[in-house]
């Protein structure tokens, strides 16, 4: 998909993926991007679908808000474009259920998957983003939750999406938010403030991330300010809360092992030698106090949603 802002998501290089909410990074920023040919979609799919299912009764609960702003039988096709496995298109498709519901992503492998996850219920669109946005057709409602941030021109990318818009049509643009916490201040490892720091040094890989695209072009980003430019009508912005008190089940547990290993892939060589020791410890799947045993660890984040209608 977060971001972290409310956790960014990023994928391969050049590759679009959101996820519904704000969450670590998905891939490699910076340099040592792994190609998207490269990269293995069924073992990162795994994590993205536990990513997703964490934020389910958030989305759910922005859908409904969505459906409201639509009105009563508005919406009749809803594209998720950057949607991964398809979860979220999937939930979206619950609250839509007279729509047609089209997850759009790069990868078909992720397609796949979305297929077999939703038994037939979605349409699938293969599309490379920004350069396909004319292959998406016409909607209602367009959601994409993280996506936009992996594209160099995000205000392109916004107009471009508007310009997919039905009249009345509304775009729900899922950025920013809160980054996720799942750990005390002080949780018995290395020195507090753990999670702060490591926030900090996500940030800095964004921005490098950010440098690095195609076409990059630096932007405020203020989303409702972004999608008037865009030629949309303000909409409205909402935060969702995305809680899961302590102690976690098994597979959030797996989740938050897999971002933290992805975490030490990432940023080993830019924390401090205490805060490499801390996260060693954490991703250790014998260690009592690793992220696998902690009675302590839980997960708290929030999901902005910003939303602008086409006159």
């Amino acid at each position: 998909m977060d971001s972290q802002q409310q956790g960014h998501q990023h994928g391969p290089a050049g590759h679009a993926h959101g996820h519904g909410g704000g969450h670590g990074h998905g891939g490699g920023h910076g340099h040592g991007q792994v190609p998207a040919a490269d990269f293995d979609w069924d073992a990162m799919a795994a994590h993205l679908e536990l990513e997703a299912d964490l934020r389910a009764d958030a989305v759910t609960e922005a859908g409904r808000w969505l459906s409201g702003l639509a009105g009563d039988g508005a919406v009749r096709r809803v594209l998720d474009v950057g949607a991964g496995p398809g979860v979220i298109a999937g939930l979206l498709a619950e609250v839509f259920p007279a729509a047609e519901v089209v997850a759009v992503d790069q990868s078909a492998a992720l397609l796949e998957r979305a297929r077999a996850r939703s038994g037939g219920r979605l349409g699938t669109q293969q599309a490379d983003l920004p350069e396909e946005f004319d292959k998406l057709g016409e909607a209602d409602l367009i959601w994409s939750g993280n996506a936009i941030h992996h594209l160099g021109d995000q205000q392109a990318a916004l107009g471009a999406l508007a310009g997919r818009l039905r009249p009345g049509g509304l775009l729900a643009v899922a950025e920013s938010g809160l980054p996720a916490r799942y750990l005390p201040r002080d949780f018995g490892l290395g020195r507090p403030g753990f999670q702060a720091r490591m926030d900090a040094a996500n940030e800095d890989g964004f921005a490098a991330m950010r440098a690095e695209l195609p076409d990059t072009t630096e932007e405020i980003e203020d989303w409702p300010a972004m999608l008037r430019r865009a030629g949309l009508r303000p909409g409205g912005t909402r935060t969702f809360l995305v809680d899961h008190p302590a102690p976690l089940t098994g597979p959030f547990r797996e989740y938050l092992h897999t971002r933290l290993v992805r975490r030490h892939d990432q940023l080993t060589e830019v924390l401090g030698a205490e805060d490499r020791a801390t996260l060693e410890v954490l991703i250790d799947r014998e260690a009592p106090r690793g992220i696998l045993r902690r009675s302590d660890a839980f997960y708290l984040s929030a999901m902005t949603v910003h939303v602008g209608r086409r006159d």
